[in-house]
């Protein structure tokens, strides 16, 4: 029955897409080229209600259960409908953010998901108090725009969504969480679906639609399969959406080095300083899937070790982490902190 539903899940979202597209191009969502975006041509956007009617169908089938689906589902419908309004009138930020910040509340305050506590590494554990809410809330509105902020390439939010479903439901089976896996895979299935037509040279484009509706899900879901749990487990569900998150996090630090407003839209995002370096397209879309998937393969490792070998792993991450940000400019050209001390290090050594 479980594999049945997920291949229709696949089948429907292929079947549905070419649907979405001609009633994108009726209803006026479209993505018209710019100096800030890669595409040259007009382009059909609002591809996700594809995902989304495809995943809904499977959800149906299987029916699964949790005391938390109907606020997820909820949060869901407002998350979908925020993303379809603004793949037509493109909304202003703040609508989109206040819709976020609903369909968080909706989670937490209805569902009771949020992040209570977390043991630390040494005894005891950090009491979250009055700020678990604003924690969780901070979370599920930060992924969801961190899987947004990377939609500017063919099928690269697509893919690294897909491959951080693998990671959180992989985990959720280790873990014996029926629901996460169940649901993680229902939207895999439907998201691999629509890539077919979303991957280099894409047909149409997920939009807000769906890049809003994956990053709120993922941010979920990797809340359900890690609360309540030690810090180094915490950790987990961040490693794993190493891509997006780092993306978001350097775009912030940016953002304020340049004085500019947070909201503001620029052309220095990951996958734009690979292109810079003269990657294809295509090329720069594989090597972030490939970062995506060690970044996936790492949580799951990550999860396995001790307490002294997951601080080992981290340090080595965030190394890493620094020297592909300097290498690639994706602060700015002139921040190689790391990579200037290094290059001191070998000239004192050469002398």
């Amino acid at each position: 029955m479980f594999y049945m539903t997920l291949i229709l899940c696949f089948v429907c979202s292929i079947l549905i897409t070419p649907i979405i597209k001609k009633l994108a191009f009726k209803v006026g969502a479209t993505d018209r080229p710019n100096q800030r975006k890669v595409h040259e041509k007009i382009m059909p956007r609002m591809g996700g209600l594809a995902i989304y009617i495809s995943f809904a169908a499977g959800v149906l089938i299987m029916n699964p259960q949790s005391p938390y689906h109907l606020a997820i589902v909820a949060g869901s419908i407002i998350i979908v409908l925020t993303g379809v309004l603004d793949d037509i009138f493109e909304l202003q930020a703040r609508y989109k953010f206040l819709n976020q910040v609903a369909a968080a509340l909706i989670v937490v305050l209805w569902g009771g998901i949020d992040v209570d506590f977390i043991n630390l590494p040494f005894g005891g554990r950090l009491e979250f108090g009055a700020f678990s809410v604003p924690i969780t809330i901070l979370w599920i509105v930060g992924v969801t725009n961190a899987i947004n902020l990377i939609d500017g390439l063919d099928g690269l939010a697509a893919g690294v969504s897909s491959i951080a479903l693998i990671s959180i439901s992989g985990m959720a089976i280790v873990m014996g969480d029926v629901y996460v896996m169940t649901i993680g895979f229902l939207l895999l299935a439907s998201t691999l679906g629509f890539l077919i037509f979303n991957f280099h040279p894409a047909k149409i484009f997920m939009g807000d639609t769906g890049a809003l509706f994956l990053g709120y899900m993922i941010a979920v879901l990797s809340l359900l399969g890690f609360k309540n749990v030690t810090f180094i487990s915490f950790i987990i569900p961040v490693i794993m959406l190493g891509v997006p998150m780092t993306d978001t996090i350097f775009a912030i630090i940016r953002r304020l080095v340049k004085k500019a407003p947070l909201a503001a839209p620029d052309k220095s995002h990951l996958h734009h300083c690979l292109l810079n370096l003269g990657f294809t397209h295509r090329q720069t879309v594989l090597l972030i899937y490939a970062i995506s998937a060690m970044f996936g393969l790492t949580g799951f490792i990550f999860s396995f070790t001790t307490m002294w070998g997951s601080l080992l792993i981290l340090t080595i991450i965030i190394l890493s982490i620094e020297l592909i940000v300097e290498s690639v400019g994706l602060v700015s050209k002139d921040y190689k902190p790391l990579l200037n001390m290094m290059k001191g290090i070998k000239f004192a050594k050469n002398r």
